[in-house]
């Protein structure tokens, strides 16, 4: 299984840029590819779907463990292609003072060459020391290579590509020329724009194409990649199937509602359950003979006016739940649920299943990892049961003194308010945390469970 981890001292520092590259460039030359994303992310992960082709997964030690995180990657890597494993922030940066569960940890665990991306502004000889600094720091971590972003010119590049290979012993395997941010990839609030609202997928192919590729040593990386050593994996039993032979659930699916991990809706398959995908923007009410719906997260408040327009579907889903139709939503879900949603100073009524309204806020509400403890009633969990995800939301629950029954409480992060997430209404549960089926697999059980035990078809 070659492959290659796309490591960065930070955010920003040229990894996502790399990793299509990289991944458009091997399938120019036919050359199977496969993409994976170390953390919790569905905007970068997208962007690598758009690039390899295929569904990207997300490899979390924190979340599901590092057997089940190398079980994912050995399951569905390309076995003589390329296998690019894009990291997250900093190349040590982890939960703690020791970087644990960092992307350096997801390289050893995967035995991955690590390739170093680093933005070289107003830098020279400097990031050679930064380099040996990243090398010193775990000498059982395999750093292969060094990229160079953001690069001013010839003799910018050469004084840092002497300096690196004198001082470090590790090749510069590209330069990529300096250009401002967003000039390839439209940046907003939570990263990138998702490539559903993108428009020029085939101009931004060939800008990948002149202003990247042409500027890294792709053969060279080809056969680091190809030098990875032999991954054993351990054997981790599959999760016990959900019980789905017979359930119809319908999910949201579009550019307003796209951030769903592969294995979640791959669980629900896999359990027997058909899945019915739903545009919130196009529909004009939900299909007939539902069993549950699932409405993930996405970017609702850039659709807001769109959604509050579509009255019938709105009215559709209210009417439904109302009806006790198991709705499991997440963050964007439960925006889209709320009575209200205001953005930039504006309210757009939404379909009324939850009794308060929500707001979108200048800076982040909530972010990062996410621990609770089911302590009350709910269709989908039992009490008692602890689950593990994570949260990334400008928008919360506009505070009005009424109290909201709720499923959870927070043991880590900030969830709805209060310490506590899941608002439970009927057989609705919608919360700010996002689960993974490989970290989570009692949520497919619980949604199928649900789903039957209402039988409650629309």
């Amino acid at each position: 299984m070659p492959r290659l981890a796309i490591a960065g001292l930070s955010g920003g520092s040229g990894k996502t840029l790399v990793s299509l590259a990289l991944l458009l460039e091997a399938r120019r030359r036919e050359i199977p590819v496969r993409a994976f994303k170390k953390g919790p992310d569905y905007v970068d992960a997208a962007w690598l779907r758009w690039a390899s082709g295929h569904p990207a997964r997300n490899l979390d030690s924190y979340l599901m463990g590092f057997g089940t995180a190398a079980g994912s990657f050995a399951r569905n890597a390309a076995p003589a292609g390329l296998n690019v494993i894009e990291g997250n922030r900093g190349l040590y940066d982890g939960l703690d003072a020791r970087g644990t569960h960092s992307t350096a940890e997801l390289a050893k665990a995967l035995r991955a060459p690590v390739i170093l991306t680093i933005d070289a502004t107003k830098a020279t000889r400097t990031v050679a020391a930064v380099v040996l600094g990243c090398q010193k720091l775990d000498p059982n971590l395999w750093i292969a290579g060094v990229i160079l972003n953001q690069v001013a010119g010839k003799r910018h590049e050469q004084v840092i590509r002497e300096a690196i290979q004198s001082d470090c012993q590790v090749p510069v395997l590209g330069a990529i020329p300096r250009a401002p941010e967003g000039a390839l990839l439209a940046m907003r609030h939570l990263g990138l724009v998702m490539p559903l609202e993108y428009t020029g997928h085939g101009d931004l192919a060939r800008n990948l194409m002149e202003r990247v590729v042409r500027h890294l040593d792709f053969d060279r990386l080809l056969e680091i990649a190809r030098g990875a050593p032999p991954l054993e994996t351990p054997a981790v039993p599959p999760p016990e199937p959900a019980a789905g032979d017979g359930l119809t659930i319908g999910y949201l699916n579009d550019s307003a509602f796209s951030f769903y991990y592969p294995e979640n809706l791959e669980a629900l398959r896999a359990g027997g359950a058909e899945l019915c995908a739903i545009s919130s923007l196009g529909a004009a009410t939900l299909p007939e003979g539902l069993e549950a719906l699932y409405i993930g997260g996405g970017f609702p408040e850039t659709h807001a006016q769109a959604l509050s327009e579509n009255r019938s579907l709105l009215e559709s889903i209210r009417n439904a739940a109302r009806a006790g139709l198991p709705i499991y939503a997440e963050c964007g879900g439960l925006m889209l649920l709320a009575r209200a949603l205001t953005c930039q100073g504006r309210s757009y009524p939404m379909a009324g299943v939850l009794p308060c309204d929500v707001e979108v806020c200048d800076t982040p509400q909530g972010h990062g990892y996410s621990e609770l403890l089911v302590d009350a009633a709910n269709p989908f969990f039992a009490a008692g049961a602890r689950l593990r995800g994570h949260e990334f939301h400008y928008s919360r629950i506009v505070p009005n003194g009424e109290s909201l029954p709720t499923a959870c409480a927070v043991e880590r992060g900030t969830g709805c308010f209060a310490g506590r997430d899941a608002v439970v209404v009927n057989n609705v549960w919608a919360s700010y945390t996002h689960l993974h089926a490989l970290a989570s697999p009692e949520w497919a059980r619980g949604l199928c469970r649900a789903a039957r035990s209402a039988m409650a078809p629309v």
